[in-house]
């Protein structure tokens, strides 16, 4: 039994032994700091340069200069010795895209025994919504009030959903009303009927807007629900004939969420679209396998987008090549610069990481809504998405972070940035709710499917969408103290033994829906 003992100690001793160099192995300060001091912002300024250069023409999707920032990145990353992780064993993952813009002559919202909606008049399309080739109808759900973090109700699956959120002094929806609508939009609704008292000289302007084409996700499922504007004078007569006053349900928007089915109401919209054309465009992913056995079959994403908006209407100096210097070229060197840092470092993280550059976010987030329907490896493996979207400008010393309150990510970047003061860079919370951009970049088709997301964002500025958001104006070596932060809280991230979890209200009001 002693002699077992014995054994049993000896071999306990060289598991030790043969596990120490693995432990001791963990990236030591000088390895960190090498890696770290590959992120410079001559670095990030010539990146800039080349991505945001006029020959660029400002990467619209699609383009052939998109196509030439596609391989561009996809060369990087093979130079860093990224595994591919696109389609057939390359770096690039393609996509397409319908478009089609609806008939205003033909398309109609029909009220069973009833009016009969224009558009134009009683209705307004929103071009970024679900365009369905065939006419949808459905019984009525009217929708007033907010979640306030209790899960949403499934009635309006199917249905013709009437939604009335609160507004602000202007007549739009107001910023609380954002989650509800991104919901019903994605989560089976046949379509809706958002009820606003918009002004007439915003409406006129949303009225010439609806005949922009209008993509058509076929990977999407359910598919997006077409979005209208309905004006109060049309839509109050109706309420009132089946007992409800819009009155009162734009008085209650602010309380919770009130669902009243009106089974014997049914609205068919006809949208009657014109196919255009269809698009296809590229999104780059790169691969880093990580070094622990049984982490590794997780990834942290990084991502950024690579387009822009174009060649457009010139400027009082006869400039019309949108350059998107900051808006998104910042974003995505830094996703370049991040992806030779991690592989510069040696040992490797013990969870692997994807770099991802997409396309078509401009349009409204084409290419990161097909690479999370599409993913390399299944949703479910990926614990996190630190997305970087405008972040050369502003401040000197301070970054917003957008979604620390969705999931302990925020906590995370807290301790992160507190043990590098160094940096001189204070992450704080979103300053402009209002604006929405929560939904506004491509994290949003990472949350909305389940992963924790933090969003590093510098705000918008006089050059934002301008032909004027050239390089000369990027702070590069404000931007290489933001990269290096996402640096060290991604390998926080990626070494950590437990994966980033969502606040379960979040979760509820973000996720479960979908």
């Amino acid at each position: 039994m002693k002699g077992h003992l014995v054994s049993r100690l000896v071999t306990t001793l060289w598991a030790i032994a043969l596990l120490w160099p693995v432990q001791v192995a963990a990236q030591d300060g000088a390895a960190v700091s090498a890696a770290v001091g590959t992120i410079t912002p001559d670095d990030i300024r010539a990146r800039i340069n080349l991505l945001a250069d006029d020959s660029m023409r400002g990467r619209y999707t699609p383009s052939p200069e998109l196509e030439k920032t596609a391989q561009y990145i996809a060369s990087e990353f093979r130079r860093f010795g990224l595994l591919p992780a696109g389609d057939s064993g390359s770096y690039l993952q393609r996509y397409w895209v319908a478009q089609a813009r609806p008939d205003t002559a033909k398309a109609r919202v029909v009220i069973a025994g009833g009016p009969t909606w224009r558009l134009g008049r009683e209705v307004v399309y929103q071009f970024r919504s679900g365009l369905p080739a065939a006419p949808v109808s459905g019984s009525v759900v009217v929708l007033a009030g907010t979640p306030q973090g209790a899960p949403l109700d499934s009635t309006w699956r199917g249905a013709v959903v009437v939604a009335v959120p609160a507004v602000t002094a202007a007549g739009i929806p107001a910023p609380q009303s954002n989650m509800l609508l991104q919901t019903l939009l994605r989560s089976g609704a046949a379509a809706v009927l958002l009820v606003a008292p918009i002004p007439d000289s915003l409406w006129a302007l949303m009225a010439q807007q609806q005949t922009r084409p209008a993509p058509q996700f076929p990977w999407e499922h359910p598919a997006v629900a077409p979005l209208l504007v309905v004006r109060d004078g049309a839509v109050a007569p109706l309420l009132a004939q089946h007992g409800l006053d819009l009155a009162a349900l734009r008085r209650a928007a602010d309380q919770p969420l009130t669902i009243t089915r009106l089974a014997d109401l049914r609205i068919t919209v006809d949208l009657a679209p014109s196919p255009l054309q269809r698009l296809s465009a590229p999104n780059v992913v790169g691969r880093l396998p990580g070094s622990d056995p049984r982490l590794k079959r997780e990834y942290l994403v990084f991502s950024a987008h690579m387009d822009h908006v174009g060649v457009g209407r010139p400027n009082a100096s006869g400039d019309s090549i949108y350059n998107g210097a900051d808006d998104d070229a910042s974003g995505t060197a830094a996703v370049i610069e991040l992806a030779e840092a991690f592989a510069r470092l040696n040992p490797r993280p013990k969870r692997s990481l994807l770099f991802l550059t997409v396309s078509g976010e401009e349009r409204g987030l084409w290419g990161s809504s097909y690479f999370t329907s599409h993913p390399p490896v299944p949703l479910a493996q990926m614990v996190a998405d630190l997305n970087l979207d405008m972040v050369g400008r502003n401040w000197k010393d301070t970054i917003v972070v957008i979604g620390r309150q969705h999931s302990d990510l925020g906590t995370t970047l807290a301790r992160v940035n507190a043990a590098h003061p160094e940096l001189r860079m204070a992450a704080i919370d979103d300053l402009w709710p209002e604006e929405r951009f929560y939904f506004r970049s491509d994290h949003y088709n990472f949350a909305r499917r389940g992963v924790p997301i933090l969003f590093f964002f510098n705000g918008v500025h006089e050059d934002y969408h301008q032909p004027s958001d050239e390089p000369a104006k990027i702070d590069a070596e404000k931007e290489s103290r933001i990269v290096q932060l996402v640096f060290y809280l991604g390998l926080e991230v990626a070494n950590s033994p437990q994966r980033p979890q969502w606040k379960p209200d979040s979760y509820r009001e973000i996720v479960q829906p979908h």
